[in-house]
């Protein structure tokens, strides 16, 4: 069981985003040079975070500005953005438990209650964490290494 790197990136790229926005036209390539990532995969996590209503995308001269305050953006909704796991479930059960094993013939019973209460207990802390968090504690280094 992973994350993908795509939420990472996209907490990246939306702190990012907030902290060049007034300054610079942000594009795909300007994150990519932030990230370190292939434009071309930083455009794929981008089309997910406009599908998703946290980003606009615009050519032109504003480039790509955040869509809501990053006081009202967390760490779930970047998560159902670009790495949701829905209906499959965070955990991925192995295919065929023998039927004739009474632990192979159980073990979906013993286990599926628990696994679904990890990932709602994970899914609640993703809840909890903001990204302004982020962008302050980003912005505090950033003042600090000034010094």
């Amino acid at each position: 069981m992973q994350i993908t790197s795509r939420f990472t990136i996209a907490v990246h790229i939306i702190t990012c985003i907030h902290c060049f926005q007034d300054d610079y036209k942000v594009t795909s390539n300007f994150i990519a040079g932030s990230t370190g990532v292939n434009p071309v995969i930083i455009r794929g996590v981008l089309s997910q975070l406009k599908a998703a209503g946290l980003i606009h995308v615009r050519q032109g001269a504003s480039g790509i500005t955040l869509a809501k305050p990053l006081e009202e953006i967390t760490f779930f909704d970047v998560y159902e953005a670009v790495d949701s796991v829905k209906d499959e479930g965070l955990f991925h059960f192995h295919e065929n438990p023998n039927p004739d094993c009474p632990v192979g013939k159980n073990i979906h019973f013993a286990l599926d209650r628990r696994l679904a209460q990890v990932q709602t207990a994970m899914e609640q802390e993703l809840r909890q964490i903001r990204l302004s968090d982020v962008a302050a504690d980003v912005q505090a280094k950033i003042e600090a290494e000034k010094k």
